[in-house]
């Protein structure tokens, strides 16, 4: 069994430490306050940000999953979690000789497709806002570094915990955008860690994976689906002063192909909102 470290755990990363752990791996999850980490986890305080913290690194690494967030939503977050505290880990690594393969999960924020087309891992990436020009800059850096890496590009993460969206159906406040489809790109949480289970098992992982589940979604049909079976009221037409996430949700118009994670061999739990949905509600109800 492999020594894990994933840095930054929070949603996706504790999960994965969980099911890695029942695989019999040893897991370490690194973040500034571990005392909430699961029992199956051994507790690793650590700030990204701040390179003297990271001298604690456990040996004979196998895998690093780097699964940080930002604390703030602004450039100097993004900067701060995707780019600054990468460098300060790989730093750390070096300097104790260890070179164990990275996956970096990313985002499908990197894509500047706006239009409805259909992307995958050879696409064009020009991203406009700073998100995802973090996010890349980041991927590049990981890439220059000599460390074996591979990139995992996640779209809308949901899953226990993250019911906003049966929320504002529930309370009739969810909103879309009138005419020519908004395509919005989804992946259950439990997808997520088995996609990168899967990729940490290979032994020689691509570089570049989408990691999306196999139907993009209009907007429209999945709240209506939604309102549906929650026999909530039908979802609003926005008016043509956008809110900010309604403007968010205007530019973010693609399709996100994830045949290359399945062509490797990963089977979907939850191929598509359809399924992960219907468990949420399921367990919602319980």
């Amino acid at each position: 069994m492999a020594n894990v470290l994933i840095a930054g755990c929070g949603y996706v990363g504790t999960g994965l430490g969980i099911h890695l752990a029942t695989l019999g791996h040893q897991v370490w999850g690194l973040r500034r306050d571990p005392g909430s980490l699961p029992p199956s986890m051994e507790p690793l305080a650590a700030d990204l940000t701040n390179p003297e913290t990271l001298t604690a690194i456990p040996p004979n690494l196998h895998t690093v999953f780097y699964t940080a967030s930002p604390d703030q939503s602004d450039e100097s977050g993004y900067r701060a979690a995707y780019i600054e505290g990468l460098g300060n880990l790989l730093e750390a690594l070096k300097a104790q000789e260890q070179r164990p393969r990275v996956i970096y999960t990313s985002s499908t924020a990197v894509y500047a497709q706006q239009d409805g087309e259909w992307v995958d891992e050879t696409s064009v990436t020009t991203p406009e806002y700073f998100s995802g020009r973090c996010l890349l800059e980041g991927e590049q850096c990981l890439q220059s570094s000599g460390f074996p890496s591979t990139i995992v590009r996640l779209s809308g993460i949901y899953g226990p915990g993250r019911t906003r969206m049966i929320q504002t159906v529930q309370e009739g406040s969810a909103m879309y955008q009138d005419g020519q489809p908004r395509y919005t790109n989804h992946i259950h949480r439990d997808d997520c860690v088995g996609g990168l289970a899967h990729l940490m098992a290979m032994d020689q992982p691509d570089s570049i994976y989408l990691g999306v589940d196999h139907e993009p979604a209009d907007r429209k049909e999945l709240l209506n689906w939604l309102a549906k079976r929650l026999n909530a009221p039908a979802p609003q037409v926005a008016g043509s002063l956008l809110s900010s996430s309604a403007s968010r949700q205007a530019r973010n118009n693609k399709r996100c192909k994830n045949a290359k994670l399945i062509n490797s061999g990963y089977m979907f739990r939850y191929p598509t909102f359809r399924e992960g949905y219907t468990s949420l509600l399921a367990a919602n109800s319980a």
